[in-house]
């Protein structure tokens, strides 16, 4: 039985409650009306359930429980107190409807609070803050976040929503040969991270129909799950720190990774091309960065010592400037 059938079965059964008992004294149509407009709330309270975690809807539910325990506490000293019985019904319903609202907003805000775990770690001193990452498309079709994990530097728990999925499987499913190896990549990528020891991986139900960006989502779910998105889009990246979100830029760590290179030092590296300028040549360190070398046009091919005269910092990463050593190199040329 579909969804939709079953919304229409209980829209018509508390329209038809509200008919039979009547709870309104001006007709049927106006019971009708009631009841219908209470199915419509029911109706829109599930869409508004679905779209938040359910530590948090189990977090409300305990909030809204204590708060009407604590009015019904708070309802035994008022009976005592002489006064007229509307006023003393006015003060009774005004407590329970103020502190189970309180509740149901703590406990939708403030989750953690009512786990158990969370409770007695705090009067043991500890802390049981769970760490929530995000990976987007970008990272997972890349691949290299599956060896962090593996080298244990990412812990915690890896959320991957179903509309990163979603968005993961169109590529997959794309006519173009490369994007369809790429997001079968990333599915495998997946695939590899699960069955990891010690890796926690959360599949996400949450969705924002109303937000129709993807990396928009997901800036909107780490905000919901006080979670750090692990990336390597600039542009995700660059907008997420604008709204306040940590993230985790695999590039930047690559970056960081990078053996440090001071002018002066020497290197040998394998001439691949040539450069845009005048008798330079291009080489690559096995990390990829690239080493721009002047006199080494003529070495394209060959193995070539360099002395580094600078290195330059950029967005894409490092670029290493070098100049050929020609006593070295020339028996080189010779050679080939």
């Amino acid at each position: 039985m579909s969804t939709f059938i079953i919304r229409i079965i209980l829209l018509a059964a508390v329209i038809y409650t509200s008919v039979i008992y009547a709870p309104l004294p001006w007709g049927g149509l106006a019971n009708a009306s009631l009841g219908a407009l209470l199915g419509v709330a029911i109706i829109w309270l599930e869409f508004r359930i679905r779209t938040v975690p359910a530590r948090q809807v189990a977090g409300g539910f305990i909030g809204a429980v204590l708060g009407v325990l604590l009015a019904l506490l708070v309802g035994i000293p008022l009976s005592k107190i002489p006064m007229a019985s509307n006023a003393q019904a006015f003060w009774q319903s005004l407590a329970l409807s103020v502190l189970t609202y309180l509740g149901l907003l703590l406990g939708l805000k403030k989750a953690e609070w009512f786990d158990p775990l969370s409770v007695i770690a705090y009067f043991r001193g500890t802390t049981t803050t769970r760490s929530y990452k995000i990976l987007d498309t970008s990272v997972i079709i890349d691949g290299r976040v599956a060896d962090i994990c593996e080298t244990g530097f990412l812990d915690g728990t890896m959320v991957i929503p179903q509309f990163v999925l979603k968005e993961l499987q169109q590529v997959a499913d794309s006519a173009d040969s490369l994007k369809r190896n790429r997001g079968r990549r990333g599915l495998d990528i997946l695939q590899k991270i699960r069955k990891m020891s010690g890796i926690d991986v959360n599949i996400s139900e949450v969705d924002f129909p109303e937000v129709k960006e993807v990396d928009l989502k997901i800036i909107e779910l780490a905000k919901l799950q006080s979670a750090k998105i692990v990336t390597n889009d600039f542009n995700l990246n660059k907008v997420a720190q604008l709204q306040g979100v940590p993230v985790l830029n695999i590039n930047e760590l690559a970056n960081a990774l990078k053996p440090v290179v001071l002018p002066g030092e020497f290197m040998r590296v394998f001439i691949l091309k040539e450069g845009k300028e005048y008798n330079q040549g291009v080489a690559y360190l096995d990390d990829g960065t690239m080493v721009v070398v002047d006199n080494a046009r003529k070495l394209i091919g060959k193995n070539v010592d360099v002395t580094v005269t600078s290195v330059l910092q950029t967005t894409a990463g490092k670029m290493i400037f070098g100049k050929a050593i020609e006593s070295f190199n020339s028996a080189a040329v010779e050679k080939g």
